[in-house]
């Protein structure tokens, strides 16, 4: 490929990760802000998470598709569409029925960008996929630290709906950009059904899907509920004001807390297996939560560091389970599944104990998650695995 089309694919890359991971830490605290707006009371605010992650998880099936179909410059455009189309709804939505609608389509093209960009770049740097994915990743990392710094700052002087519009109006421009310059325009690797069957008749891949679930629905959870969670507790008699900014400061650390762990990860799997990565800092997640749920209301700060155990969870189980099939696509395809399907539960349970327990006791329930997750997370072992063991007696 050429040098031209090799820059132009990095630009969209890495702009749809930035936007990607700044939209994705800063939905609680949009959330927050439409609950004392549109009226949305906890079990809407469930079912708000529910319908974005549906709208995501649709898109990672069906634009996976079809990008092999019509190539990516196509669907990278049309996912810019339908991502501009969500944003500049959900922004004037006028009541909640609209906002669930567009929200949906903000989530679906979130999932569609997502999935375009990332099959970028097998095809723009077929010899350095690896070193392009961690910059990828540092590139989303950014903007999960950025993003609410900003939105805090914007909430002086302008609402929600601002923020949500103003990224349509930029992605306007990259759908002029995408049209306009030498952009690759090759295919991703289709997406093969069949080979989904051996893949769930393998039990090893069965604990590894629970094991997304259960982790998405905690991180969905975390960073979708925290700052409604937060701002109903009491701390020290602290101003509304005051926990806004505390909410985006913890948020931002968290994030930071992310990067760092994304990087260690890296160093961590040449000397031990993603069983062991996976144990371990399940471990840590459900330690950290629970210490920090005992001193929320004393040392809120502690939240941030849970950054750092969830960093690697989701990556490193989504190259377990790579590594078990071999067809990676379809793999992929069935975690980014189980992914859909975590984030819509997290969203419904959390809202439905919150509207029952109040916040507190609906965000206790991020906890219960990551309890299971690490229980799975014992009970997976690649040696296990028939379809491991099919591919050490073929080698």
């Amino acid at each position: 490929m050429s040098k031209g089309k090799s820059i132009h694919a990095l630009i969209i890359l890495m702009f749809t990760q930035f936007i990607s991971g700044g939209v994705t830490n800063t939905k609680g605290i949009v959330l927050d802000q439409v609950e004392q707006d549109l009226g949305l009371d906890l079990s809407q605010f469930g079912l708000v998470v529910l319908i974005y992650q549906l709208g995501f998880t649709l898109a990672s099936v069906f634009i996976g598709y079809y990008t092999d179909k019509k190539g990516l410059r196509t669907m990278t455009i049309i996912g810019a569409i339908i991502m501009g189309l969500g944003f500049f709804g959900t922004g004037f939505a006028p009541n909640i029925t609209f906002f669930l609608g567009f929200y949906m389509i903000v989530g679906f093209g979130l999932g569609a960008v997502g999935v375009t960009s990332n099959a970028i770049v097998p095809i723009a740097y077929p010899n350095i996929q690896g070193k392009m994915f961690n910059y990828a990743m540092g590139v989303y990392g950014l903007g999960m630290v950025l993003f609410p710094q900003i939105l805090n700052y914007m909430f002086q002087f302008a609402s929600w709906r601002y923020f949500y519009a103003a990224i349509g109006v930029v992605l306007i421009l990259v759908i002029f950009y995408v049209t306009t310059v030498n952009f690759p325009d090759g295919r991703s690797e289709g997406m093969n059904l069949k080979a989904f069957i051996p893949m769930l008749k393998d039990i090893q891949f069965i604990f590894l899907m629970f094991f997304l679930i259960f982790e998405v629905s905690a991180e969905v959870a975390f960073t979708n509920f925290f700052p409604s969670y937060l701002k109903s507790l009491d701390l020290g008699g602290m101003s509304e004001a005051s926990k806004e900014d505390l909410v985006a400061n913890i948020l931002s650390i968290f994030s930071i807390f992310f990067m760092i762990g994304r990087l260690l990860a890296g160093y961590l799997t040449r000397y031990l297996n993603e069983r062991s990565i996976l144990i371990f800092f399940s471990l840590g997640s459900v330690i950290m939560i629970g210490i920090s749920f005992i001193f929320a209301t004393s040392i809120p700060y502690l939240f941030a560091a849970a950054g750092f155990f969830f960093s690697t969870l989701f990556p490193t189980a989504t190259a377990f389970g790579t590594q078990l099939s071999k067809t990676g696509g379809a793999a992929l395809g069935l975690i980014y599944i189980a992914a859909g399907i975590g984030g819509g539960l997290a969203g419904y349970i959390v809202g439905f104990f919150s509207e029952q327990f109040g916040m507190a006791g609906g965000f206790f329930i991020v906890f219960i998650f990551l309890v299971l997750m690490f229980i799975t997370a014992l009970l997976m072992n690649s040696n296990k695995s028939s379809q491991q063991q099919a591919k050490d007696a073929e080698a």
